[in-house]
């Protein structure tokens, strides 16, 4: 896994030291490890928990400058992307949500194995917890929901002057285009699709990077049931 680790960082831009590399490096085996117990993730393969959960949470460092930011990582799951970002940003601070108790059990327990016990785990809804409205530099989301819904889930939380980072597949343009709506009735704004190829494989992945340019307005966000059944589609 370090090779694989060491090379693709290489091929993304991406300066890692040695500590770094085995910070990854266990992590990931921590992840196989506690998986053969609890359901935290599909891909089982070192080489693919290396290529598709390590190097593809990485190539988010060239869609933002996270270096000092604070961060929030909706839907972390096994904490995917924020744990491999900040441990490429170690100054940078990070919060994982996720509605899954026994995932973020897993992302205290491994971070704190690899000495990363300032990450703060929350479990519950990003929409049910307005303690974070508008407190992070940066928030980051991969493979949980249409951008319809998954903006007003993420950009309350984004502070004016910030950004928000959607990971999509690459064929994710008319998707964006769907949630464009939402997104400015949030006060975001699209600035751009990023594609990236994940090294070592022929796996391409896209980011939406969207910029929180005004406060989003106070009736959002709704409750999950609202945000399901009429999402923001501009024909109310």
């Amino acid at each position: 896994m370090e090779q694989i680790l060491t090379e693709g960082l290489a091929a993304l831009g991406i300066e890692a030291g040695p500590a770094q590399i085995q910070a990854m490096a266990e992590y990931g085996r921590l992840l196989l490890e506690a998986n053969e117990i609890t359901n935290l993730t599909a891909i089982t393969e070192p080489e693919a928990v290396a290529q598709l959960h390590f190097l593809d949470s990485a190539a988010l460092l060239g869609a933002a400058d996270f270096a000092g930011k604070d961060v929030l990582d909706v839907g972390s799951g096994a904490g995917f992307p924020g744990v491999p970002l900040r441990i490429l940003r170690p100054d940078m601070g990070l919060t994982c949500l996720d509605s899954v108790g026994k995932k973020m059990d897993f992302v205290r327990q491994a971070c704190g194995r690899i000495g990363l016990e300032d990450v703060v785990c929350l479990w519950g809804r990003a929409e049910e917890m307005p303690a974070l409205r508008e407190r992070f530099d940066v928030v980051t989301s991969r493979a949980v929901a249409e951008l319809t819904a998954l903006a007003e889930l993420c950009l309350p939380q984004v502070k004016v002057g910030g950004l928000f980072l959607a990971m999509k597949k690459p064929d994710c343009d008319e998707e964006v285009a769907r949630g464009d709506f939402a997104v400015r009735a949030l006060g975001g704004r699209l600035r751009e699709i990023r594609r990236y190829t994940v090294p070592g494989t022929d796996t391409v992945h896209a980011v939406a990077v969207i910029e929180k340019v005004k406060p989003t307005p106070g009736q959002y966000p709704r409750r999950w049931a609202q945000i399901k059944k009429k999402p923001l589609l501009g024909r109310e």
